[in-house]
Order: structure tokens, then sequence, then C-alpha cells
């Protein structure tokens, strides 16, 4: 059985692949291998905003939308030193519109998220690939990998059938079948190893109904571990718990009472399930963080959570999955037009994907790091300080996180994974309770420094395209010729102070075509000189005859983190 493509694993990163694969390409032959027969259960339901766009380029936003899931404005958080509750919102929720579903992917729900029953959503996705022209077979698991050094020859399946491609694709989670069998290493890029217990529960209140369908996810900190709380429909939810390997060990209990005594010790979440009943199955996996240390080879990609894993409680595992998967299928759509270095495809894409990966996980040890609650991590938290030399002010903090660079990688924000700029020094002032600078307030005169760069080609991701983008490199960090970047390097080769910048800047964004919304477009071109003047790719100075602006946490907008007085209710 001969394919142009063989991809293994029908989750979202298989269905990612295949159907973009197809859309840009239909002539390609492409073969979705899935072990289990949907619809199935699985964990991960919790998303990020940035899925919408490539559902929408997938073609199939309209048919997940209309599956009506709990529309994600952001989550509700207990964490750190304070028992408060507090927010971090995609869209501040009294800015979020009722509006009859299903609803297009444009204004507001660009911004926002979905809340998935996975057995749905991976069904619907797989569908999709089958309906773009992909041979998906369900229920047919690959027995092993015939290799010949570190390219792949086929793929040999349960029933003893050979299978051979062009190129393969390993999009099986966490069993990494097609990884495991090249003996590809992992790097364990955090101590943290915890383990999740969850079930899921008909008939649970959500916490709070903000306008049509729109909700917001519950984390909550014990003293051993936290509670996830995400609405999955109207009647259905996932409940969670999240604690340490090494205290499930000593409690003695089973995965039943670890986590139906943890529920009964949150009080929010027993309000919350007052009326609610369990499905019964309570599962349990281990979440510990890893990243492949090779994610690409001669005819082969690593694709989702193959590549490799972040704790759970930024939500970014599918978003991980969804990206890579979106870059693998440009990748192998531009290694068969023969019109790019193969090397530079391959590299650009491991690089990427690692980088991402690794940002999650050093941000959610940030967390971690930050919770005094977690009585079983303070060992943890004290040898990640020490190790790190992080001495948990909001500075600290926000510096330690940006190693490996504050620019995203798609050149749309300046910001970590898939949070802004705004949100990553918002986080780290709530959680040290110290409040966080913006270095562009200490300065009045600006001045690009490109000493000891080199030019450099980064990837730009169009419509099935891989097109080169010219830009800067430097100690590891990138500084792409690209969107906002772009814009910052032009307004400072024209202007030195701050106001006139941003003067500039104004009158440039109101000509951009598709520029909506000059004020958050100026937030962002605020947050992305903040981080080329971190990462060092600008110089400021002090002229005191020239006037300052000031920005605050959330430069100029209403910003993503606040407290909430009212969400302590639970909403009836």
């Amino acid at each position: 059985m001969n394919y142009d493509v063989a991809i293994i694993g029908g989750g979202p990163a298989g269905s990612t692949v295949g159907t973009l694969l197809r859309k840009y390409n239909p002539s390609l032959n492409c073969l979705i291998l899935e072990r289990e027969t949907f619809p199935r259960e699985h964990v991960g339901e919790s998303q990020l905003p940035r899925i919408g766009q490539i559902l929408d380029e997938m073609g199939v936003w309209e048919k997940v939308e209309a599956a009506n899931f709990p529309i994600k404005i952001g989550a509700t958080y207990r964490w750190g030193a304070s028992p408060k509750l507090w927010d971090f919102e995609f869209l501040p929720a009294d800015k979020f519109v009722d509006e009859e579903r299903p609803a297009a992917l444009v204004g507001q729900r660009r911004l926002t998220a979905f809340q998935v029953d996975r057995a749905v959503y991976d069904k619907i996705l797989l569908d999709h690939a089958a309906s773009m022209g992909c041979e998906v077979r369900e229920g047919t698991g690959v027995k092993a990998i015939e290799s010949s050094g570190d390219e792949v020859t086929a793929l040999v399946l349960a029933d003893g059938e050979r299978v051979t491609a062009r190129h393969y694709v390993d999009a099986s989670g966490g069993a990494g079948i097609l990884r495991r069998s090249l003996n590809v290493e992992v790097d364990i890029p955090s101590s943290l190893q915890n383990i999740a217990f969850w079930d899921y529960w008909e008939n649970a209140e959500w916490a709070v109904h903000i306008g049509v369908g729109g909700t917001k996810v519950q984390v909550l900190s014990l003293g051993y571990g936290w509670i996830w709380f995400i609405p999955l429909g109207p009647t259905r939810t996932s409940i969670g718990l999240i604690v340490p390997a090494e205290y499930y060990k000593k409690s003695g209990l089973t995965p039943e009472e670890v986590y139906h005594r943890a529920i009964q010790e949150e009080p929010r979440v027993r309000s919350l399930i007052e009326n609610a009943t369990p499905e019964g199955e309570v599962r349990r996996t281990r979440d510990w963080s890893f990243v492949a240390k090779q994610m690409v080879g001669p005819n082969w990609f690593l694709a989702g959570e193959s590549c490799g894993f972040a704790d759970p409680i930024l939500a970014a595992g599918m978003t991980l999955a969804h990206v890579g998967a979106q870059e693998v299928a440009y990748t192998i759509l531009e290694l068969d037009r023969g019109e790019h270095d193969p090397e530079w495809l391959r590299s650009r894409y491991e690089e990427a994907q690692s980088k991402r990966i690794r940002q999650h996980v050093r941000f959610a040890d940030f967390w971690y790091s930050a919770n005094g609650q977690f009585t079983e991590l303070k060992e943890f938290c004290a040898s990640l300080a020490s190790e790190e030399g992080l001495e948990l002010s909001a500075d600290a903090a926000f510096l330690w996180l940006g190693t490996g660079g504050f620019l995203n990688d798609k050149f749309a924000t300046a910001g970590l994974g898939e949070y802004s700029l705004g949100a990553v020094k918002g986080v780290a002032e709530l959680l040290t309770q110290t409040p966080a600078t913006w270095q562009i307030n200490r300065y009045n005169e600006f001045q690009m420094n490109l000493v000891g760069a080199t030019e450099e080609e980064f990837p730009m991701f169009v419509q099935g395209r891989i097109v080169k983008q010219r830009g800067y490199a430097r100690a590891g960090k990138c500084l792409p010729y690209a969107g906002m970047c772009k814009l910052v390097i032009a307004c400072l080769a024209r202007e030195r102070r701050m106001d006139r910048i941003f003067e500039y800047a104004r009158a440039s964004l109101q000509r951009t075509p598709g520029v909506d919304d000059t004020r958050a477009a100026l937030a962002e071109f605020a947050t992305t000189l903040e981080a080329l003047l971190t990462e060092g790719w600008v110089k400021g100075k002090v002229d005191k005859k020239a006037p300052f602006l000031s920005f605050g946490r959330a430069v100029g907008t209403e910003g993503p983190i606040k407290y909430n007085e009212s969400s302590a209710e639970v909403a009836r």
C-alpha cells in the first residue's frame, strides 16, 4: 500500500495534517491510521484562541461551532499566596456581546476559544479529514516501524499489512509510536512530576454564565495539588485533579479515594456538583513534561504530543498540537515543491516547535514555583528558584521566562508561547505580589541596536506556502522584519523621541488595511517595543528636555488579569 503521506494517529494533530495537505494539494494520497474507533474519550478539553484560526483554515470551523461547545472567555483561578479568586480573560466578560450560534469566526470570536468534549470534537475533525479526501482507517493499530538508519521504510499494521509512503507523520500522542521505535531521546526540562485523575459529571452547575454559551474554566489550588472544572456542554463537565506523583504514592489511597476526597475538600467545586452525578470511572495519567530531542528525519515528522508535553495548567496541549501540525503540513507541501532547502525547512519546524513547548514548560514551572500553597512542592520550588537564580519578583520572573525570546514565532504579537506580553507581566505581578515594571517607561528616546546580529531568513506561513522573511539573529534570539516588528524598525529609523515615535506609529496604523482598532494596535506596538528593548534589539536613552509617555501593566488596554470578588459566589 503506497501513499504520499502516512499519518499515525487520528487526533487533532493527525486530522490537521491530513486536512491541510489535501486542501492545498488535492492530488496527495494521504492515509490516517487510528488505533481506536471514534468517538472515544480523551482528556485535554480546554483550548486557546489561536486554534480558531487553524480550524477556519481547515474549513471545519462551522462544523465545530455547530456542535455548540461552550465558548471559553478565560479562566478563574485561585492560585498563589492569595486566597482570592482572579480572572485571566481573553476578552473581558462585560465586552462579550450576545449573538446567535452558530456564529462566524469574526470579531469577538477570534479572541475566544472552545471547551470541547474530545469524543465529539476529535470525531468532527477526523470525519472532516475524510471528507477532504484522506483515507481514514479506524481500529487500525501500527504494530511496528521498519527503518533503515534514520529513514522510515514502512509501517507494519496489526494485521501484518505493510504500508509505505514518501512521508511519515507520528501524531500518535503520548504513545509516540514512531518516536519510540526510532529511539529518539527526550529531554525532561522540569523536575515537576505530576499525575492527573479525572471523571465526567452530568448536570453540574456552571460557575459563571456569560452571554450565549460563554463561560470560564475554574482552576483552583489545594494544599497539595489543583482541580480543573471545565464545562464541555450544557450538561457535561470535566473535573480533574492534578497532584505530585510522590504525593499520590505516599497517600496509600486509590485513585478514586484521592480524587473524591479532593472534590469534597474544595468548597467551590463541591457547591457546583451538589445536584450532579459522576460517570463513575476515574481515569488517570501522568503528565510529566518532556521535549523530543529530534522531531524530524529524512522522511518523517513528529507532530502533536509525540513532540513533547507541557503541564496542563496553561491549557496549551491542543494549541501546540494544532499549530505544530499546521507547520508539518506546510513543510511537507514545500518539500514536494522543491523550492526551498529541505534542511532549512526541517530545522525551522523543529526549532519552532521545541521552543514553543519549552516556553510553556518554563511558564508552568513558574506558576507552580510561585504557589506557596503546594506544600508537597516546596522543595521543588526552592530548587527551581535556586538553580535559575529566580528571586520571585515580577521583573526577575519576567526576564527568566523570556529566556529564548519574547517575540512570537508567528510574528503576530510579542509574548511567551500563546500568551501576550501584557498577560505574562500581569501573571508575574499577581503571583509574586510585587509590581511589574515596563522598561519603556524608563526612557523617552529609542534607537535600534543590531551590533553583532546576522541576517537570516525566517518562515512565514501563508495559504499553504512557506515564504522566506528577512530578519536578524543574535544569541539565539530572532528579530523578524515583519508584522509589528517591521513597524517598530521603521518608526525608529525615522524618529527617536518616544512621543514622536508613537505619533508616527499611530498615523501608520490608521493607514494600514485591516486595522480596525488603532488603540489596540498601538498597545501591541508598545508591547513589541518592550520586547525589543528587553532583548537588546533596541537601546533606550533619557532626554531631560523631552516628554515621557507612561504605560501600565496592560500598556493602555484593560488587561487580561483582574481580581474578581463577585466570582467568589457560585452563579445559580
